[in-house]
């Protein structure tokens, strides 16, 4: 299991990268202090490595919101990270797919990362923030239903639509991976 604690060079480079999205975006976070959300990371150090974690694997995290005490942090590259595509919706998927099983899921990489999946709710809320996922698909949190009957559900945008699609939870492809989500 890697270590959860980031060296002081990637805390700087992290940090850095992080506010220069920031200033770079400000219509995702009309309203909000970038001196306030950098003391609220410096003082999380488990939260800051999972936006490093999200970072690392092409997500682009950016502050989206914040709710009551918590700056909300949204995956928001232009397409699915591409370090979390090709892969399936969770474990039971991933271990019930007997030929060419994918290399992970997507609920465990979440969850290793200290992330949560996106939400239909929080996905159509990014897509107020731009057009993302006009090339790839990423999977979401699937109500349990559709899960226990095999299926699990992922969305798009498409033709200035955002989509909400079903799929076997073993499926994976090149263009579909998951965006997360992070209160600090």
């Amino acid at each position: 299991m890697p270590s959860n604690k980031l060296a002081a060079k990637e805390r700087e480079t992290i940090l850095g990268v992080l506010k220069q999205r920031f200033e770079k975006h400000p219509k995702r976070h009309e309203g909000i202090d970038w001196k306030k959300v950098q003391a609220k990371l410096e003082s999380s150090p488990d939260k800051l490595w999972s936006l490093h974690q999200m970072e690392e694997t092409g997500g682009e995290p950016d502050v989206v919101g914040f709710d009551k005490k918590e700056y909300i942090f949204f995956d928001c590259a232009a397409e699915s990270p591409k370090g979390r595509r090709s892969i399936c919706y969770d474990r039971a998927a991933q271990e019930g797919r007997k030929e060419a099983p994918p290399k992970n899921n997507a609920m465990d990489m979440a969850k290793a990362m200290g992330i949560e999946m996106l939400t239909e709710e929080q996905y159509r809320e990014l897509q107020k923030l731009g057009a993302f996922d006009t090339k790839t698909s990423s999977w979401i949190v699937t109500p349990a239903p559709i899960r226990k009957l095999g299926g699990a559900v992922f969305m798009d945008r498409r033709y200035d639509t955002v989509f909400l699609y079903h799929n076997g939870a073993e499926s994976y492809y090149a263009a579909r991976g998951f965006r997360g989500a992070l209160r600090v």
